[in-house]
């Protein structure tokens, strides 16, 4: 009897500090080591540094400034030279080497997937968190709104939008940013929705605690986890759509190396010169992907069904 009571209180010591162990790592450290251990997020990552670090120090990688048009005056043949150890993925129709023009095209790149996806979450997590923490006529009248914008294909609304504000790299971001804040209006709404009517809401409601206070420090930080998984998927969206709108000549302007922009300019010569063409189209593509990966990785390691 005393042996089986010694077991009990061996066990019981043995559960209490494997859960105090358990308990001392955070969340977002749990969320971290998951997705360290995701080899297809590892990859995203991956693709995703080395864009980075490309577009950090493409001043120094980079053979030619893009707005130098080369020596194509005075040397004509260095127009649409094929890949070569000179030039690893040629020149284009003004002599300019195409692998700083795609260096330098990642920057603009980056930048419009991060400041149109910014701009989408700031405006829509603040009219999904109010609709969906006030309801009634505010609700109906915010999600009525985002009802009507999600009716439009997304690049065609994006073009409606740069048409009435004028083409250009900036309004290119505005205008795809814009497109985008219905969905993180719907993914914010939902989870304050779901979190109104938890316990620690009502308690908090019924301490006196102001609406804004339950709102912005209790319920939001809970919508954190689907805003950064949707903000890593959208960032490859907002690269796709800004590079079609450059590929129609709405997005970045010459002579903007942006790759939607490489595309649609060199288009014409698809036979005759692919390379032109090829290395702009596997840049988005790549990119694209990495920062699918990375967001299938972090929707993985972020939902809590998965953490046992």
């Amino acid at each position: 009897m005393e042996e089986s009571i010694g077991q009990v209180k061996v066990t019981t010591a043995f559960s209490e500090e494997l859960w105090r162990r358990r308990g001392a790592r955070s969340p977002w450290a749990e969320a971290l080591r998951r997705l360290m251990r995701n080899k297809l997020a590892l990859v995203g990552i991956a693709i995703i540094g080395t864009v980075v670090f490309v577009a950090l120090f493409a001043p120094v990688l980079a053979q030619q400034h893009p707005d130098k048009n080369g020596i194509w005056k005075a040397f004509p043949k260095e127009n649409k030279l094929p890949p070569s150890l000179a030039h690893p993925m040629g020149t284009d129709d003004l002599g300019r080497d195409m692998l700083s023009l795609i260096m330098y095209g990642a920057r603009i790149s980056l930048l419009v997937g991060v400041f149109s996806v910014s701009l989408a979450i700031v405006i829509g997590s603040t009219l999904g968190a109010i609709a969906g923490y006030l309801g009634g006529a505010v609700d109906n009248l915010i999600m009525r709104l985002m009802d009507v914008m999600l009716a439009f294909p997304t690049i065609l609304l994006a073009l409606a939008i740069v048409v009435v504000i004028g083409p250009g790299l900036f309004n290119a971001m505005v205008a795809v940013g814009i497109v985008s804040i219905p969905t993180y209006a719907r993914i914010t709404r939902s989870t304050v929705l779901g979190e109104s009517n938890k316990d620690y809401v009502l308690a908090a409601s019924a301490l006196g605690v102001r609406k804004r206070h339950i709102l912005l420090r209790h319920i939001m930080p809970n919508a954190l986890s689907p805003i950064i998984v949707s903000a890593s998927l959208g960032i490859a969206t907002a690269i796709l759509d800004a590079a079609g709108l450059g590929f129609l000549g709405l997005g970045a302007q010459p002579p903007t190396p942006e790759w939607g922009l490489l595309l649609g300019r060199n288009k014409s010569h698809m036979f005759t010169s692919p390379w032109m063409v090829f290395f702009p189209g596997v840049s988005i593509m790549f990119l694209v992907l990495g920062f699918n990966l990375l967001g299938d990785g972090l929707r993985d390691a972020l939902d809590p069904r998965l953490r046992h």
